[in-house]
């Protein structure tokens, strides 16, 4: 990889070199950290229908076929690859009672436990524990399941900034799917350039005019922590926001959302009406698929404030990353420079991404 140094001050700094978007080896070694980190893989209410959910979109960024299971005794995120010859288990979501591997037949449990195989009655020293599906570790909050491969931190540690900053919040709210906030988008960039644009409030009067209508710029605030960052954005005069109680840190501010990103590629985007979920999946050097869900606390605050028409706010940000992509290509741009004020969380990032 070419080095890229990133100076911690961010007066002295330079952005990433444009290779870091554009070669296809740099691409491959910054995905692979994908692996060592947690991702979101239901809402609970996901799990009102189907007792075991094939997680794909962790598969596509990750390479690991995981399916979450749901059991008496709580939830199982299990590998989706049959111990027999490594067929995938599980292609949909389902609601059975065992899992059947359709290529030979070989069954588990919810819990991954191997049940049955046929024709292997002869079989030396079987089955044994390496018969049964592996299981990946789970978290949860505010109903939000995560899981990973092997990630690097514990999921309380790794969750905390959020979990201590809204608690008030987690604590009282009841979070429903609204499938028709899901979307699914496939944009011709940069998994990284997108992570660049989401992180900075810098672009929000040049690009989302709506959007700089509803929130006050003049307070935009960005916070860095291990792991993350979080915008908050505050209301404009007459614009919904928080009714937030004396014990937050955040007690007497009209805030209208609170964006969270999370290394490297979660977006929990929270408003008065509930949770915009953002995944980042990024499917080669140039393109990148977005998926967004969305569960809704306060089906009255819908198509109100920061929050109200996030697909109007999602093609602004297409037209600027794949246009930063065409650009970063040319002979006459190699690395840029950070405001200070407004651009911490890209600087954030970039010195996460060029971290051995």
């Amino acid at each position: 990889m070419e080095e890229a140094l990133i100076d911690a001050d961010i007066r002295k700094a330079r952005t990433l070199p444009s290779s870091w978007y554009s070669d296809d080896s740099i691409f491959q070694t910054l995905i692979s950290r994908f692996s060592s980190e947690w991702h979101f893989a239901v809402h609970h209410s996901d799990l009102d229908e189907f007792n075991t959910i094939p997680l794909t979109h962790i598969e596509e960024q990750t390479k690991e076929p995981m399916l979450l299971t749901k059991t008496e005794n709580g939830l199982n995120c299990l590998s989706n690859v049959c111990t027999h010859r490594g067929m995938l288990v599980a292609s949909e979501p389902c609601n059975g009672k065992v899992l059947q591997c359709p290529y030979h037949g070989r069954t588990f449990d919810l819990d991954g436990i191997f049940k049955n195989m046929p024709a292997f009655e002869d079989v030396v020293n079987f089955p044994s524990v390496e018969d049964n599906l592996k299981q990946f570790p789970t978290g949860e909050w505010a109903g939000m399941v995560f899981t990973g491969v092997e990630p690097s931190k514990t999921f309380d540690d790794w969750i905390r900034p959020i979990s201590e900053r809204m608690s008030w919040w987690a604590d009282r709210k009841q979070m429903e799917r609204d499938k028709s906030r899901d979307r699914d988008w496939i944009i011709n960039t940069n998994w990284a350039l997108y992570v660049d644009n989401y992180l900075e409030g810098f672009h929000i009067p040049f690009v989302h005019s709506d959007l700089n209508a509803v929130l006050d710029y003049g307070d935009y605030t960005t916070e860095l922590f291990e792991g993350g960052v979080l915008q908050i954005g505050i209301a404009s005069e007459g614009e919904p926001f928080f009714e937030i109680p004396e014990s937050s840190p955040d007690y007497g501010k009209k805030i209208a959302a609170y964006y969270w990103w999370l290394f490297p590629g979660l977006m929990l985007n929270i408003y008065p009406w509930g949770v915009s979920v953002n995944i980042v999946v990024p499917e080669a050097v140039d393109k990148t698929r977005v998926i967004y869900q969305g569960y809704v606390t306060d089906p009255e605050m819908l198509g109100q404030g920061a929050g109200g028409d996030l697909d109007k706010v999602e093609i602004e940000d297409q037209f600027v990353v794949e246009g930063c992509l065409r650009g970063i290509r040319s002979s006459a741009y190699d690395r840029g420079r950070y405001s200070p004020e407004m651009e911490r969380g890209v600087h954030h990032f970039h010195r996460m991404l060029t971290r051995e």
